[in-house]
């Protein structure tokens, strides 16, 4: 009988054990106060001679989980209306301000797309958060308008030293500081750009700096990135669209050539009016006849990789919108893309 209740209270403290280990990791549930956001709604006209000026000092209200916590704040921005489905964190604290200069958020915007011709809708907000174990604590969302200056960005980037350089026009050959750039436009570690290669049997790896000391290559060639790895082979000579994601550890090579098709051109919409690659320049261009009408550039007579002008601001977008030729007359039109934010030129003879 004694060896009965033995064995009876031991699966009772083993129950109970058990049950105190299932609620540790139980989600905590409660009634919380999230952080309130003081309001910076208005209306905002950046200029370069504000550059080092503080914009705002963006002051939030403690948030309230029930209990002593070290709560960690999030500042984000995104566009309105967007639901913080792309948000830009631009801070994470413990404090409950934070201060930006108008030249630090001047850069943020662009990097995020903003136009300087026009100005555009922002939201911000700041997230509270503990552990994984308690829900995410979201603030009030004011809204801003604000309209920034142009500044030349200095992106990140990825250099392609390779083998290619001397004969594709990028002095001599394995230099990282001489080598062709792929630029992370949102800086979110995701890299593109365009390269040529002349000639056959080219290689090339990336590089983190133009340097060696932190480089990616291919074992296996496989499509994934390996720290130190192997020489990446690009067997055919060609124009080629580069891209990686250094936190995915992939990248992509697309052979390209590039034509001019629309309205405005002498074939219509029907067929491209095939563009020059000038290795001097880097550059695409045609001369040629246009009517009024628009024009868009393509890849590969195909409509899989075009690019256009949304806002009409120079700066070309893929799959943006047509551009506009008002008069008849002779034109000579370049397309850049070997440069961050690739551009374009249509200029009348």
């Amino acid at each position: 009988m004694k060896k009965i209740n033995y064995i009876l209270s031991t699966i009772i403290i083993l129950f109970a054990f058990v049950s105190c280990e299932t609620e540790e990791f139980e989600p905590v549930v409660g009634v919380f106060t999230p952080p309130v956001l003081e309001d910076v709604s208005g209306t905002f006209v950046f200029t370069v001679e504000q550059t080092d000026d503080v914009f705002k000092t963006f002051n939030w209200s403690k948030a309230d989980f029930g209990f002593p916590s070290a709560t960690s704040y999030t500042f984000q921005i995104d566009v309105a209306g967007n639901s913080f489905a792309t948000a830009l964190d631009l801070a994470s604290t413990n404090e409950t301000t934070f201060s930006i200069t108008v030249g630090e958020l001047n850069q943020k915007l662009l990097s995020m797309g903003a136009k300087t011709n026009v100005p555009a809708n922002y939201e911000v907000r700041v997230t509270a958060s503990v552990n994984d174990n308690v829900q995410t604590l979201i603030s009030n969302v004011p809204a801003m308008s604000i309209h920034p200056f142009k500044v030349e960005i200095i992106y990140p980037s990825l250099y392609l030293p390779g083998n290619y350089q001397a004969a594709s026009g990028y002095e001599s050959d394995w230099s990282p500081d001489k080598a062709q750039q792929v630029y992370s436009l949102k800086q979110d570690e995701k890299y593109e750009g365009y390269v040529n290669m002349a000639g056959d049997g080219n290689m090339f790896k990336f590089t983190d700096e133009p340097n060696w000391d932190i480089n990616w290559g291919d074992d296996g060639a496989d499509g994934t990135l390996d720290a130190g790895g192997s020489d990446i082979a690009i067997p055919e000579a060609g124009y080629y669209k580069i891209n990686a994601d250094i936190n995915a550890l992939t990248y992509s090579v697309m052979k390209t050539h590039w034509g001019l098709i629309g309205s405005a051109t002498p074939n219509g919409w029907d067929s491209d009016q095939d563009l020059t690659y000038d290795m001097a320049s880097k550059t695409w261009s045609v001369t040629l006849d246009l009517v009024a009408g628009e024009i868009k550039f393509r890849a590969n007579d195909d409509w899989a990789l075009n690019y256009g002008d949304t806002d009409f601001d120079g700066v070309m977008e893929e799959g943006g919108d047509n551009l506009p030729v008002a008069d008849a007359g002779n034109y000579t039109i370049i397309l850049n893309l070997e440069v961050a934010g690739y551009s374009y030129s249509i200029v009348k003879n």
